[in-house]
C-alpha cells in the first residue's frame, strides 16, 4: 500500500519508467519540452491563426470518442488541460509530431512521415470548408476509427467499471491504480460532492434534477499515467439518486495547473485553471465540455469529469502507410472542425488562405510543418534517448 507521503517520489518513478518504454511515449509526456523549442526556434516561420481556444497538447492519445450527457458519440479532442486561447498552427506542428512519432514507431520509411504531414494539412483545410452549420461527422473514418467507434457505442455501465476499477460492485479497490486516501482526503471529497454549491451541478451532470440526492460512495487517490505527478488526482463513485431513479456515478477529479501553452496577448481566460479548461472544452470538445465543471478542494483548483462507458482514446500499437495517411487525414478534420466552430465565416477563409500562402506546393506538406516537426523530431529523439540513459543508470545505482 502506497503511503500518501511516498506519492511524488513513486508517480515519478513511474513516469520515467513510461516515458522511457517508447520515442512516441516520450513524445506525449514531453509537452513543455514542445513549447520550450517552440519559443526558441525562429526558423519555421509558423503561419498567424486568429486567437481561438486550442487543445495545447494535441497529440494521438488526446483524441477519440466522447459520448455527450445523452450518451450520444462524437471523436472529439478528450483531454483539454493545456486549453489557451492561442495560435491554432501550435494544434497542427503538435498533431504532426505525434503522427511522425506514430510512423517511426511502426517502421514506416520517411517518405511516409513526408506524406502523412501532407495528409494532415490537406484533412485540416478540408474542414475548414466545411458546413459548421451541421454538426455530423461526414469525414471518412479509417478503419481503426470504425472499430473504436462501434467499440465505443456497444459500452455500458459494466464496461466501465470492469476497466477503470476491475469490479462492478460500488467500490474503488486499493491497489496499482488506486491508493489509500488520508481521513482528511475522505472528508474534503465528501463535502465537495455533497455541498449545497457542488451537488446540483453533479446531479445534472449524470443526468438528475437540481433536488436529486448527492452521497460519496468510495474514493481513491488515482495513480493515472503521468499527469498524476505533482498535483492533486482522485476518483470518487458517488449515489445520485431522484425519486425512483438511481444510479452510481464515477467522476475524475483533477487538479487545474498552469498551460505550458502560450496564449495570445491581451487574450481574455479565466485566471482561475480549472475554470480556464471547462470553458476550453466547451469551446473545443462540446461533448466533453457538457461533462466538466470546476470547483475548489483543499482551496486548490480541480476540474470533476463524469466518465462514461463510451470515452475511448486512440492507441496505436503500429500503423501500416495506408492506414496512417487516412488515420493522419481523419484527424486533422477532428481538430478542424474544433478550430473552425469557434470561427465566422470570414475568419475561416484568412485563415485557410494564410495556410495556403505558407504551403510551397500542394504536392507537400508546407515547409513550416515539415521543418517543424523535423528539427523537434530530432530534439525529442536526442532527449528521449538521454532519458532512458539516466533511467537505466538510476536503476543500475
Amino acid at each position: 500500500m502506497i503511503d500518501p507521503r511516498d506519492r511524488p517520489k513513486v508517480l515519478a518513478a513511474i513516469r520515467n519508467l513510461k516515458m522511457a518504454r517508447s520515442a512516441h511515449a516520450f513524445v506525449r509526456g514531453s509537452t513543455e519540452r514542445f513549447y520550450q523549442w517552440l519559443e526558441s526556434s525562429t526558423r519555421c516561420n509558423l503561419p498567424d491563426g486568429p486567437p481561438i481556444w486550442i487543445c495545447g497538447d494535441c497529440h494521438l492519445g488526446n483524441l477519440g470518442p466522447l459520448a455527450d450527457t445523452k450518451g450520444r458519440v462524437l471523436v472529439q479532442i478528450r483531454d483539454l488541460d493545456q486549453t489557451v486561447i492561442g495560435n491554432p498552427a501550435h494544434d497542427l506542428v503538435r498533431l504532426g509530431l505525434s503522427l511522425a512519432s506514430a510512423a517511426r514507431s511502426s517502421d514506416l520509411p520517411g517518405v511516409a512521415t513526408a506524406r502523412v504531414l501532407k495528409e494532415l494539412i490537406a484533412g485540416y483545410q478540408s474542414a475548414l470548408e466545411g458546413d459548421f452549420s451541421d454538426q455530423k461527422e461526414r469525414d471518412h473514418r479509417p478503419k481503426i476509427i470504425q472499430r473504436l467507434l462501434v467499440r465505443s457505442t456497444q459500452r455500458r455501465w459494466r464496461h466501465l467499471a470492469e476497466e477503470r476499477l476491475a469490479t462492478v460492485e460500488p467500490k474503488i479497490p486499493l491497489g496499482p491504480r488506486f491508493w489509500k486516501l488520508t481521513p482528511q482526503e475522505r472528508k474534503e471529497l465528501a463535502r465537495i460532492v455533497e455541498s449545497d454549491e457542488i451537488r446540483p451541478a453533479l446531479a445534472s451532470l449524470t443526468g438528475g434534477g437540481k433536488d436529486a440526492s448527492v452521497a460519496l460512495v468510495d474514493a481513491a487517490y488515482w495513480r493515472k499515467g503521468c499527469s498524476s505527478l505533482g498535483r492533486l488526482r482522485y476518483a470518487a463513485l458517488f449515489h445520485m439518486s431522484e425519486g425512483r431513479e438511481s444510479r452510481i456515478c464515477l467522476i475524475d477529479i483533477k487538479e487545474g495547473v498552469t498551460a505550458a501553452a502560450p496564449r495570445t496577448k491581451g487574450a481574455k481566460m479565466p485566471k482561475d485553471n480549472a475554470e480556464r479548461v471547462v470553458m476550453g472544452a466547451k469551446a473545443l470538445s462540446p461533448n466533453l465540455g457538457q461533462r466538466l465543471m470546476a470547483a475548489k478542494l483543499f482551496g486548490r483548483s480541480v476540474v470533476i469529469r463524469e466518465l462514461m462507458p463510451q470515452d475511448l482514446k486512440i492507441e496505436i500499437e503500429s500503423l501500416g502507410i495506408a492506414e496512417a495517411l487516412l488515420l493522419s487525414r481523419y484527424l486533422a478534420s477532428v481538430v478542424g472542425r474544433a478550430h473552425g466552430r469557434q470561427m465566422d465565416s470570414r475568419d475561416r477563409a484568412a485563415w485557410r488562405t494564410e495556410l495556403k500562402t505558407k504551403s510551397t506546393s500542394s504536392m507537400n506538406a508546407p515547409s513550416w510543418l515539415w521543418q517543424s516537426v523535423v528539427e523537434l523530431t530530432s530534439l525529442h529523439e536526442a532527449a528521449y534517448l538521454d532519458h532512458c540513459r539516466r533511467y537505466a543508470l538510476s536503476e543500475a545505482a
